[in-house]
């Protein structure tokens, strides 16, 4: 994630120019808010490429080399100019890293998750999600079979493993794929009572799912709730049982839902 970057930066005293897209009107290749790090021998995060990009690299190692570093805005047409056909117009602010600027970083990441499971799924998504601005719990009985993490990847060895469902915040979202159904069951059988989550995803077959459904219905686990769990889990057309492909299935999954 962009901000442990910026924060490892700061902390190692590594001079730096923080980039960020202050205002972007019509067709522009990235949002307000966008981020991006230029050191005087390296780049984290992207404002959108191309030419604008290439710019923006120059103007804040410009900076760097002469010491100049007061806060400064570019606006930038991305028409002929800068050969982008966008057609809109972004403004570019440029400011000195430091501890300020990430105490002004924005904190909202675009979702919190409890990933249960470090087997091949579980350690696949895990890498994918190390990219992104999320907060993870990832969890699981076995603390051998997890793999380095950023800080916001959280990871929780624990026996009862279910018991970490009430935990997570109102509106979390949960990625159940361990490696026993019976363990599946009684989380997903823990998620589905508390009832609040704003993404349930189960691993497993159609047929996996009609066997829990009918064990919750037996329960007494609301049929409303219970049709809100997904499983199976992807987005449709991405074919392949690979640990990785599936990964890639699933993250896109939890960024398509996320509001």
């Amino acid at each position: 994630m962009l901000k442990d970057i910026a924060t490892r930066w700061v902390a190692s005293g590594r001079p730096a120019v923080l980039v960020t897209v202050a205002e972007a009107k019509g067709s522009v290749p990235r949002d307000t808010g966008t981020r991006m790090l230029v050191a005087a021998h390296a780049c984290e995060g992207t404002i959108g490429g191309g030419h604008l990009e290439l710019q923006a690299i120059a103007t804040a190692r410009e900076m760097l080399a002469s010491g100049r570093m007061a806060a400064q805005s570019v606006h930038q047409a991305l028409g002929p100019a800068l050969g982008q056909c966008c057609g809109g117009a972004v403004t570019l602010a440029f400011g000195a890293l430091d501890a300020a600027e990430l105490a002004r970083w924005p904190t909202q990441p675009r979702f919190h998750l409890q990933l249960y499971g470090a087997g091949h799924v579980g350690r696949a998504v895990a890498r994918l999600l190390a990219t992104l601005d999320v907060t993870v719990d990832w969890i699981d009985e076995r603390e051998e079979e997890f793999t380095a993490t950023p800080d916001h990847i959280r990871r929780v060895a624990v026996d009862a493993v279910e018991g970490e469902v009430a935990n997570a915040p109102p509106g979390a979202f949960y990625l159940v794929l361990t490696h026993r159904h019976d363990l599946d069951e009684r989380i997903a059988e823990a998620i589905l009572r508390r009832g609040d989550f704003a993404f349930f995803g189960l691993i497993g077959s159609r047929t996996k799912r009609q066997r829990f459904i009918h064990r919750f219905e037996e329960r007494g686990v609301p049929p409303d709730v219970i049709a809100r769990m997904t499983c199976p889990i992807g987005v449709p057309g991405i074919v392949g049982k690979e640990p990785e492909v599936i990964a890639v299935a699933v993250v896109a999954q939890l960024l398509a839902v996320t509001p």
